[in-house]
């Protein structure tokens, strides 16, 4: 290994064959700041590196919704016959999970050789993790020759890296209060910030009903062609769960059916996915036989996801990433839809620090009988005791809570109490995409359980 003089820190460069896990390691040291807002450093090394696309680019932003929209846009892309590239973040079990090439996950050995060019060209400079990992995706995606790009933004979008791309057709989903410390503490002022992947000229889709004024007028502002749900385009759902979707007072479609994907919260994305492939139509034409099959084929690890089915003695299972206040409210429906009398629900909960701890776990706690809580034992994550603080300021009391060393402890706990509380019990784990990492990994190491994932 070579020892390299970075602006921040001595760092080990890795060498080639030293394997993904050195290379995503060293990305980690390479700027002081875990995250460094900014597209200075993106657009410039793009610019080193040659990055550029010719085939539509879709950008995704949005507080909820993002992954489901994004993976509902490139299943029925798939499924029309294109070879698309996908990029989603953060990853819940490897990293290879972001960089999605027509169907499948980048291989490590094709990773590292783009973060060793990406390493290159960036000299001294002191890229992010972030940065330094989506340029690698970006490089590996453009020597695919895709025919179409999806990028979902990180975090907000003006300032988030995967912004220096320059799109086709931005969607904005559902807005909501997230990342203060960087977007700001109002929808206002977040919806603005997301706003900005909109592009002069271009069409844009924004797929909550309550839009701000704020996005409405950036986008008047800069030209963009925006599309409103409930203005531009809806849905109206059939009484057999089917949709029918329609522009503009028109139907273009009737009874689709309901995507993959858990929650009725679904239509609404696909809802934005399908207004931005009717808007990119003369580009990418798809048929309705792709549409219907891509959004029964869509899969996505994670939202309201049944893990392991309940028997006459296991709980059933189920997964889900929602870490803030509208992400709960949807699982607090989800769970309510759901329920069957005289079941039990218990939550398996772990969080990050910055997040809305108490307006997660009130929205919730209706739909839950009893907690058990865990610290997450990273940077970012809330310590038990800090959790703890926030359950109780929710409203929860000591009896309603069992306390755990860690998310596979957590999740013992609630099976244990699960099979001789008498009852029939489903187990809710989630908080952050760190718990559901941590709770699959638990999973896969208990040979009694149901094999999920390959």
């Amino acid at each position: 290994m070579v020892v390299l003089n970075t602006m921040t820190t001595n760092v080990m460069r890795p060498a080639v064959n030293d394997g993904l896990d050195a290379w995503l390691t060293y990305a980690e040291h390479l700027n002081e700041k875990p995250i460094d807002m900014g597209l200075t450093r993106m657009k410039a090394m793009i610019e080193r590196l040659g990055i550029a696309f010719t085939c539509p680019v879709f950008t995704v932003a949005g507080t909820n919704g993002k992954g489901s929209t994004c993976a509902m846009l490139e299943s029925i892309l798939r499924n029309a016959g294109n070879k698309v590239c996908m990029h989603t973040s953060p990853h819940l079990l490897r990293f290879n999970e972001r960089a999605l090439i027509d169907g499948k996950e980048a291989e490590d050995a094709a990773i590292v050789e783009a973060l060793s060019a990406v390493d290159a060209a960036r000299g001294d400079m002191p890229l992010t993790y972030f940065e330094m990992t989506g340029l690698a995706v970006l490089l590996l995606f453009m020597k695919a020759k895709p025919d179409a790009v999806i990028l979902e933004i990180g975090l907000g979008g003006r300032l988030d890296a995967m912004n220096a791309i320059d799109t086709s057709c931005g969607i904005v989903c559902a807005i909501g209060i997230d990342h203060v410390a960087f977007l700001g503490n109002t929808r206002e002022k977040i919806a603005y910030e997301k706003s900005c992947i909109y592009r002069q000229g271009r069409p844009a889709v924004v797929t909550d009903r309550d839009v701000p004024a704020t996005l409405i007028d950036n986008a008047r502002a800069i030209g963009a062609e925006l599309n409103c749900y409930g203005r531009d385009f809806e849905t109206k759902v059939n009484a057999d769960g089917t949709f029918d979707f329609s522009v503009r007072g028109q139907t273009l479609w009737q009874k689709l059916p309901h995507p993959a994907l858990a929650g009725d919260n679904q239509i609404m994305n696909a809802a934005g996915v399908l207004a931005a492939l009717y808007l990119m139509r003369d580009k990418l034409p798809v048929t309705e036989e792709a549409v219907r099959k891509g959004l029964t084929t869509v899969r996505i690890t994670g939202r309201f996801e049944t893990v392991q089915k309940g028997g006459e003695v296991e709980p059933e299972i189920i997964f889900d990433v929602g870490h803030n206040p509208q992400a709960a409210a949807s699982l607090a429906a989800n769970l309510k839809r759901t329920r069957e009398p005289g079941r039990k629900t218990f939550a398996v909960l772990g969080m990050l620090a910055d997040k809305d701890m108490t307006g997660v776990i009130r929205t919730v706690s209706p739909e839950v009988d009893h907690w058990f809580v865990t610290g997450l034992g990273t940077a970012r994550g809330a310590s038990l005791e800090v959790l703890k603080k926030s359950l109780m300021e929710a409203g929860l009391t000591a009896a309603d809570i069992t306390e755990c060393a860690s998310p596979a402890a957590a999740l013992s706990e609630a099976r244990k109490a699960a099979m001789t509380c008498g009852h029939p019990v489903r187990i809710i784990g989630f908080g952050s995409f760190v718990t559901v990492s941590a709770l699959i990994e638990a999973l896969r190491s208990d040979k009694k359980t149901l094999a999920v994932w390959p």
